[in-house]
């Protein structure tokens, strides 16, 4: 489980990491990092949040896929740096997805702007 204070809450964090963010896109999902030591940088541990809208699918199928996100988003946790701030954004089509393939997207999406 993804603990309380690793969670993006406010929305002035969230306007942060998607305007001065780097971002990629794999189609049913769009990841939004905000690197360590940026000047809008307030928290010391890494933190998330998701943003996934009423046009992804119906209120269950949307909450069953906030926390798949979570649970994989745990294990990214330990492998960004301290300070980095990461947005999941669930486009259409997400909440078909299965776990293995979610979770491969968002490793595969969160390194490359990580690095990039």
């Amino acid at each position: 489980m993804l603990p309380s204070n690793a969670r993006l809450r406010h929305r002035d964090d969230f306007t942060a990491v998607l305007r001065h963010g780097r971002r990629t896109t794999s189609p049913p999902l769009v990841i939004h990092v905000l690197p360590p030591n940026s000047p809008t940088d307030r928290s010391v541990g890494t933190r998330v949040g998701f943003v996934i809208s009423a046009k992804v699918a119906g209120a269950a199928q949307r909450n069953r896929l906030r926390r798949r996100l979570r649970h994989i988003c745990v294990d990214l946790l330990g492998e960004l740096p301290p300070g980095t701030r990461l947005v999941v954004r669930a486009l259409p089509g997400a909440a078909e997805l299965g776990f293995a393939e979610l979770a491969g997207i968002v490793r595969r999406c969160s390194r490359r702007v990580a690095t990039g």
